[in-house]
């Protein structure tokens, strides 16, 4: 619960306008969470509020790392992780999720804290394909190797119009004819 507490930001008597927080993220921080990607880590968030009667915006600066587990060898190593992010708070009489981004908090809300909200931002980091920097090489000459997909369709231009009717099917000519009575 303390470590939890290290990342409240305290609003109520906060003055408008500008305020800088720093925050250190590594592993009192990760383990406030359950997380099978990543557990440990050494990141800064900067965070950068600026506060107006109506609301807060705040705009998130993280870089560090964070340690991961390799797919395909399963050794650990370090990603280097490196991100902005903003999110808005707008004082309202309900709480309430109005986008990824916009949040509705009371009017008399004392703290926000951010730990979860810094958890998410740098969950959204992690690659899909994990992979250990020395099989990175390896994977992008993979991709190279694939070459490109082309897609096309075979329209034969050099066909008049009567050749290529001769090639219709001939349950389909009868329809035709029908259709060419009208």
């Amino acid at each position: 619960m303390k470590a939890r507490r290290a990342f409240d930001i305290h609003i109520f008597n906060l003055a408008n306008g500008n305020h800088d927080y720093r925050f250190e993220v590594s592993g009192s921080f990760f383990e406030l969470f359950e997380n099978e990607m990543f557990s440990t880590g050494k990141l800064t968030a900067d965070v950068s509020l600026q506060k107006s009667e109506s609301m807060i915006q705040m705009i998130f600066k993280v870089e560090g790392t964070i340690e991961l587990t390799c797919d395909r060898s399963l050794d650990l190593f370090d990603q280097p992780i490196s991100f902005e992010n903003t999110m808005i708070y707008k004082f309202g009489e309900e709480e309430k999720e109005l986008s990824e981004d916009v949040m509705i908090i009371l009017n008399d809300t004392q703290t926000i804290n951010i730990a979860d909200l810094l958890f998410e931002f740098i969950g959204l980091q992690v690659p899909m394909k994990k992979l250990h920097p020395r099989f990175q090489e390896e994977d992008d000459d993979d991709d190279q190797e694939e070459g490109v997909m082309v897609y096309s369709s075979t329209v034969d231009d050099s066909k008049t119009e009567e050749q290529q009717e001769e090639d219709v099917d001939p349950r389909w000519a009868a329809l035709k004819k029908l259709k060419n009575k009208k």
